[in-house]
């Protein structure tokens, strides 16, 4: 811009010489600078008009490049990044289900078990997974968010818990769930007194699904058709 501003007042300079070849010679020239001048005054008008939209069009496109890259990569390890998200989110939802359809998931807690949020009825139950019992195995108060009769079960099956013996009623579940994997009239016992401090879901119910097994840190699921 300075370097137009200078051309254009070398031309007025110019053009105050009385010879008339002269004048005519640096009319002609002085029309060419000037023309010069302008474009050059125009383009740096611009360039200063644009400058800022221009950098915020190069900020524009390296932000949606760099979505781009991280939307490719998180296609490609996919599968890693859902095994991670499981591990987070079990450490932090210890009973958290996964799965879809007739599959269902759970990653073992810190402590070594597979905590389970199951629904019994519709209402929502803590359970820990025990092959070693040969059936649901529910306390009291669990029964009664269920809706089962608590108060007109026959205790009449000795069993034993880790903290001692007791003895426990014989029901059958409407319904179990856990995520989506669904049994009905699941058979289950209900203990009478404290000494069980964990609902255990048992081989009543895995022995019902097509299928199940534990590999490394997960429980994995399959129900009936």
């Amino acid at each position: 811009m300075v370097f137009g501003v200078a051309l254009m007042l070398a031309v007025l300079i110019a053009g105050t010489n009385s010879d008339p070849i002269a004048n005519l010679l640096h009319h002609n020239i002085g029309a060419l600078v000037i023309k010069l001048a302008l474009v050059i005054l125009a383009g740096g008008l611009v360039l200063t008009l644009f400058r800022e939209r221009f950098s915020q069009a190069l900020e524009a496109m390296a932000f949606w490049a760099m979505v781009g890259f991280l939307l490719v990569v998180g296609y490609t390890y996919r599968f890693e990044l859902s095994d991670t998200a499981h591990i987070v989110m079990a450490e932090l939802v210890p009973d958290r289900v996964t799965g879809h359809g007739a599959h269902a998931e759970v990653v073992r807690g810190s402590g070594g078990e597979f905590a389970i949020a199951a629904r019994i009825n519709g209402a929502g139950v803590p359970m820990v997974l025990d092959t070693g019992a040969s059936s649901v195995v529910l306390t009291r108060n669990a029964a009664k968010v269920a809706g089962l009769p608590i108060e007109m079960l026959n205790y009449s099956v000795n069993v034993d818990t880790a903290n001692g013996r007791t003895r426990a009623a014989p029901v059958t579940l409407d319904k179990l769930a856990v995520g989506s994997v669904v049994e009905r009239g699941v058979p289950a016992l209900v203990v009478k007194s404290d000494l069980l401090k964990n609902n255990l879901l048992g081989m009543s119910f895995l022995n019902r699904l097509e299928s199940w097994e534990v590999r490394g840190d997960r429980l994995r699921m399959r129900g009936g058709p």
